[in-house]
């Protein structure tokens, strides 16, 4: 088998994945490009399929951020934390939601979470 081979995305653009055992080897010679401002990724797997992709630090940090960020989850997340942090006398559960930007009456599509009947 060649040590890369073309993967066809859905979106019809290709992947070329690199078997593991080259994907090893090519490691220290990666790292020297990214410390040289590269970011392209290195995508490896068995039988020409992606299974995982190596990419430089500052990029995965980036789409971490990014990820975890929707719609102010962080803001929202640090104020639960501080609040674990320090148990306070109840406080209703109209306030919180007020204080995190929830509108209780808002309809949700829950369709995901119910049981198949």
């Amino acid at each position: 088998m060649d040590p890369e081979t073309p993967h066809l995305l859905p979106d019809g653009q290709t992947a070329w994945v690199i078997a593991t055992d080259e994907a090893a080897k090519h490691l220290p010679n990666l790292l020297a490009l990214y410390r040289e401002g590269e970011a392209e990724p290195l995508i490896f797997g068995d039988a020409g399929q992606p299974e995982a992709v190596v990419i430089p630090f500052a990029v995965w940090r980036a789409l971490v951020s990014e990820a975890t960020d929707e719609e102010g989850f962080d803001a929202s997340y640090s104020l639960a934390r501080h609040r674990l942090a320090n148990p306070q006398q109840s406080i209703p559960l109209e306030d919180v939601a007020a204080e995190l930007g929830w509108d209780l009456d808002e309809e949700v599509d829950d369709s995901e979470f119910r049981k198949p009947q």
